[in-house]
């Protein structure tokens, strides 16, 4: 730490506008912090707008006998899926409220999905994502009890000077934590887990897609 208290740059570190460089070609530099050490919102001004589209999913586990209710309707709260994917779509378009160094922008398309890769295919129109992904997670209900998944993807699509990452895992997780709030009255031993950004395509690094992840579908209908 430095004697006015903002932290100190490794020795080799460069300038500010050295680590804006590093990051931009891929070497790793953290372009939130300043010369000093300081957070700072990213200077994108220079930047050409370019499409860009991101993909994000999580999964939400829980009782067989819960996802049946939440397929069928029959929770106390009503539709369950559909107030998910509005608080998805509501949530990607908050997320510079959210998480602070975020830049505001101005998205094309919010779309929020949801599948059941264990079990019957489709949720709610959403797309399915098959048997890919991270490995299966314990039950939330004790060893050898039974768990069903269903599975959230957000994919969200601009045209800008920065990416939509963050907004399609902001989205991914709103929506995951609202069917929790959905169907907690029934099950409150449900977990969520594995957020992670699936694909991103756009920018100066182009397209990138996560190893071992199927392909984007096509989308919510």
């Amino acid at each position: 730490m430095t004697d006015d208290g903002s932290a100190r740059v490794p020795a080799g570190g460069g300038t500010g506008r050295d680590a804006d460089q590093k990051g931009r070609d891929g070497a790793g530099a953290l372009t939130h912090l300043d010369e000093r050490g300081r957070a700072r919102m990213v200077d994108v001004g220079g930047k050409p707008e370019t499409v860009r589209e991101a993909v994000a999913r999580c999964r939400v586990l829980m009782a067989p006998a819960t996802r049946e209710r939440l397929l069928a309707g029959g929770l106390p709260k009503g539709d369950a899926l559909a107030v998910a994917r509005v608080a998805g779509i509501l949530a990607a378009k908050k997320t510079p409220e959210l998480i602070p160094l975020c830049h505001p922008l101005v998205l094309s398309s919010v779309e929020v999905g949801f599948s059941a890769p264990d079990g019957p295919g489709d949720v709610g129109a959403g797309p399915d994502t098959g048997p890919a992904g991270p490995p299966a997670a314990a039950s939330p209900h004790g060893t050898g009890a039974a768990s069903a998944t269903v599975e959230v993807e957000a994919r969200v699509a601009l045209t800008g000077r920065t990416g939509a990452e963050m907004e399609a895992l902001t989205a991914c997780a709103v929506a995951a934590l609202t069917l929790y709030d959905m169907v907690k009255a029934v099950d409150r031993g449900v977990v969520i887990d594995s957020l992670r950004l699936v694909r991103k395509s756009g920018g100066k690094s182009g397209t990138w897609q996560r190893p071992g992840e199927r392909p984007p579908g096509e989308g919510p209908a």
